[in-house]
């Protein structure tokens, strides 16, 4: 007895244990009402949908023993069966409540798995847009058609499990007979079965009259498109009115079973139910399949092509991509001298030479400086003072520590030190152009920021800190510092009840009694931005590459999260995981819900996760969308207002790379807004696969600052580019870009550049091999690759300049005895001009046959008759513009020694004056004036 007490003890604190840390945890990051709110909805929906299928099935159980017959048939089926009434006769109402309490269980297990449908269902707001069919609102379908759905499911079950369970006690105690003679069933038990099918029958009846809007959201087979949505013509002219005859006729049967309560027989119950089945298969299935190939068929454009146009307006809605602006362009350069377009080549784009997928083993070999750091295999893109930049932190790595025990991986070293950012458009001798680097990090973003990284995407076991056992800081020249956590994040282990609970969470009873914790320790994890993002927003889906930014003297992780749906009428479904799968997909960066399916996405919540203290910010970013303000409504309190961002915060923002990468998968056939069009499938594109690689994966998007085509923005635009081919082609058939700068009025702008189908421009498949394939520049690769060096490819960007493409890739060279790869060659090619230089400088001025301009400054010559004045340094105004001019770069640079990021700014506003005026004052003096005016 003692030991069965103390079983079920341990039993329970382990199952308190689970709920106890959850509970400790979310309380640490202030998110405790979504735990609250969550569980709060799992009990209460265990509670009722338990109650009620326990009762239901308790209640036929009860009924059915209630109405057995008094005396049992004289009959050897009988015999037999008085053995089984006699054995559980002294327990009968143990078997009844056991079995009531074991599908109530089940039951509100399967219940409590529906919180979400629940939550939305009760917190729906309307999308203030209507279906096309049935003229409902589009909240009709995703907040409440699934909630019926499920209530359909479960009275489904309920039905079903009651006929059984009363089938068999009216079996057990005579009511139904298979061998005795007699009628074969009493007429209470036929009137008891007769209810319940008559209710199972009049569900199927409100099932069909559900399936009838089902059509809206039915995914079917369609060549014009996968994952089609939405009705097509069979459906509305054959399915739909068949779900509506299917509807009356279910109903009619419903009455003619509960009409046997005063009839007793079976006969017309049994003609109306075989009647309705026998009207499913012809009206529901076979009708409409003479409807498809004898009407549909022949005709299919002409009869499809309105359902084809509601599906093509739902879907581009449904994605956003609503707004997608499409022009042609000419795919070749309309200037003939192309000299006249090298200074456009400089303005029109500040191409990224420095490969983010490329050089983190540069900055692992040249930044790492201990083994037990680490950066991550892919790197950020930002923007600092307009500058595109190669950001990586600084990571702990347990895998390099010397010596791994409990104490060094869980207490000593606990946590990363510093950023590293180099230039994306220069490099220092084939390396990054680092402009902050070392231990601690110095450089543009200065020392006076916290450095400590306790939480990344490469921080996933837990630590210790806060106690009496010191952290390892950092190491330099004088040896190792120490430091103790000061933050408030993590959990307290100062009483045992917690020490005990994550003991048993981690599998570690070491935490119980270890002297190395005491008072002030805390436990840290969940430790990744998205692990972080997703346990205290449960309803959002989390964007494969989170990305660091420093903001106001903190390192904070930016996370962008979707809201998505899977109901939206008519608009096709994607899978997330499928849609942005490319060649740098990775356990790193890789969309949580990969096989989800959705057909409606929006980019509403833009997240933040504090690399030292994990505190985690949700701003509202989509203030327009109604599964945001759902979920707003069901967890108050959780997400902030979009007027929170602070600026600094704004100015890091950009546009997510996985709602790029649905956006342009769908658009590869949703450019397209003539129905006609859109089913001869003439004008399908495809998303290239990488040239850079052998892997045969899709190309991933670039971000890049430049100026697209009729862009209202004068300057350069931070962007998110690709590129697609015809279907089967390795043509360039578009380009596509997005404005990915928040503190642009086109912020989300998404511009489409259509080459044409006569004469398409090459893909970048084709650039590639051309690229390989010039004598000159395979020769020159060939001698790279002496000895044992490899070469590999960089991130082949595209341009679109002056009607042609001017496409970029740099080179790397990785040789035998250096670990990490170096940029030797640059590649470039304009129409039919191809290039293969050391720097991209060099490049364009082969490719445009002219050098980038620069400022003249002429010998000076003597005046004289019908001459002109030259320009020269030594005219006042322009020595004074320079002078000027010297004196901002000076404070500049002081100011950036002394992190004063206000003065450094202002500086820099100063020297684009100072030279505005030189130029000006020198534009002056090279207009032609006879001597002596």
């Amino acid at each position: 007895m003692t030991l069965g007490v103390l079983a079920v003890l341990a039993m329970l604190f382990i199952m308190f244990a689970g709920f106890w840390t959850d509970w400790l945890w979310f309380r640490s990051v202030k998110y405790s009402t979504v735990f609250t709110t969550t569980l709060w909805t799992k009990i209460g929906l265990f509670a009722v949908f338990g109650l009620l299928m326990a009762g239901a099935v308790g209640l036929n159980i009860w009924l059915a023993y209630r109405l057995r017959p008094p005396l049992s048939a004289m009959s050897m089926e009988q015999q037999s069966l008085d053995r089984y009434r006699m054995s559980i006769a002294p327990y009968k109402k143990w078997l009844l409540l056991g079995i009531a309490v074991l599908v109530g269980l089940i039951a509100g297990a399967s219940a409590a798995g529906q919180w979400k449908t629940w939550l939305m269902y009760v917190n729906g707001v309307p999308f203030g847009s209507k279906d096309p069919q049935f003229h409902m609102d589009v909240s009709f379908y995703t907040f409440d058609l699934p909630w019926y759905r499920f209530l359909l499911g479960f009275g489904f079950a309920a039905v079903v499990l009651s006929v059984i369970a009363a089938a068999v006690v009216h079996y057990l105690y005579g009511g139904l007979r298979v061998t005795s003679p007699g009628a074969r069933a009493t007429a209470a038990a036929t009137g008891h079965l007769s209810v319940l099918l008559g209710l199972f029958v009049t569900l199927k009846a409100v099932a069909y009259w559900l399936d009838r809007y089902g059509l809206a959201v039915k995914s079917s087979d369609f060549k014009a498109a996968d994952n089609w949505t939405g009705l097509r013509y069979v459906d509305a002219n054959a399915y739909l009115p068949a779900k509506t005859i299917l509807v009356a006729i279910a109903a009619i049967c419903a009455v003619l079973f509960f009409a046997t309560l005063w009839r007793r027989t079976w006969q017309l119950p049994v003609i109306g139910f075989g009647l309705m089945v026998l009207s499913a298969i012809l009206i529901g299935g076979l009708y409409p399949a003479i409807v498809q190939k004898f009407q549909v068929q022949p005709n299919e454009q002409a009869k499809e092509s309105p359902y084809v146009q509601k599906n093509i307006k739902a879907t581009r809605d449904a994605y956003g991509i609503a707004g997608s602006e499409v022009t042609d362009y000419p795919g070749v350069p309309q200037t003939e001298d192309r000299g006249k377009l090298r200074p456009q080549a400089d303005t029109t784009a500040s191409i990224r030479i420095l490969d983010p997928n490329i050089v983190s083993p540069a900055f692992q070999q040249l930044q790492q400086v201990k083994g037990y750091y680490a950066f991550p295999s892919t790197l950020a893109v930002d923007r600092y003072s307009g500058q595109d930049t190669v950001i990586g932190l600084r990571e702990l790595n347990i895998g390099g520590i010397p010596k791994n025990n409990w104490i060094n991986d869980h207490f000593k070293y606990t946590h990363g030190y510093g950023v590293v950012a180099a230039k994306g458009t220069t490099v220092k001798e084939g390396a990054p152009d680092f402009t902050q680097s070392d231990l601690p990090s110095k450089g543009v973003f200065g020392t006076d920021f916290e450095q400590r990284i306790y939480y990344g995407e490469q921080t996933k076991q837990y630590s210790i800190v806060g106690g009496p056992q010191k952290e390892l800081d950092y190491s330099d020249d004088k040896g190792e510092k120490e430091t103790s956590y000061k933050g408030d994040s993590g959990v307290n282990l100062d009483n045992p009840v917690n020490r005990a609970a994550y003991a048993l969470t981690f599998n570690e009873p070491q935490i119980l009694y270890s002297g190395a914790i005491g008072d002030g320790s805390r436990i840290l994890y969940n430790r990744t931005p998205k692990q972080r993002v997703e346990a205290v927003a449960p309803w959002l889906t989390i964007d494969g590459a989170p990305y660091p930014a420093v903001i106001d003297g903190r390192i904070k992780w930016i996370v962008d999260a979707y809201t998505t749906t899977n109901g939206y009428p008519y608009a096709s479904r994607t899978t997330l995981g499928q849609s942005t799968a490319d060649s740098l997909t990775n356990s790193q960066r890789a969309v949580v819900a990969q096989e989800n399916q959705v057909n409606y996405i929006r980019n509403s919540v833009k997240a933040t996760v504090d690399a030292y203290d994990g505190s985690v910010d949700l701003y509202q970013w989509d203030t327009q969308d109604p599964v945001l303000k759902t979920w707003m409504k069901a967890f108050p309190g959780t997400v902030k207002p979009k007027a929170d961002i602070a600026k600094p915060l704004m100015e890091h923002l950009r546009y997510p790379q996985d709602l790029f990468k649905v956006q342009r998968e769908l658009l590869t056939r949703y450019h397209v807004t003539d129905p006609q069009t859109f089913l001869s499938g003439s004008e399908a594109w495809a998303v290239p696969d990488d040239p850079t690689t052998k892997a045969g994966t899709a190309v991933p998007p670039y971000y890049l600052s430049m100026k697209m085509p009729g862009q209202k923005e004068k300057d350069q635009v931070f962007s998110l580019t690709t590129t697609f081919t015809p279907n089967e082609r390795p043509n360039l058939s578009a380009f596509m870009a997005v404005n990915a700068d928040p503190g642009t009025p086109d912020y989300g702008k998404i511009r489409i550049l259509k080459m044409p189908t006569s004469k398409p421009p090459d893909g970048p498949g084709q650039v590639q091999s051309k690229f390989q394939s010039e004598p000159k520049i395979a020769e020159s690769i060939r001698l790279l690759r002496g000895g044992d060096s490899e070469i590999e490819y960089g991130n082949l960007l595209a341009v679109p300049l002056d009607g042609g493409m001017l496409y970029v890739e740099p080179v790397y060279v990785r040789s035998s005895g250096l670990k990490y790869p170096l940029l030797r060659k640059v590649l470039v090619t304009y129409g039919n001009q191809t290039a293969f230089e050391d720097t991209l400088e060099k490049a364009l001025n082969v490719v445009f046959g002219a050098e980038a301009p620069t400022v003249p400054v002429p010998p000076a010559q003597p005046p004289g008759e019908g001459t002109v004045t030259p320009p020269t340094a030594q005219d006042p105004t322009v020595k004074a513009a320079l002078g000027d001019a010297q004196k901002a770069i000076e404070d500049a640079e002081k100011a950036r020694q002394a992190g004063d990021w206000a003065a450094f700014g202002k500086a820099q506003d100063e020297i684009k004056a100072a030279l505005k005026r030189a130029i000006e004052a020198e534009a002056k003096l090279t207009t032609p004036t006879p001597s002596g005016q």
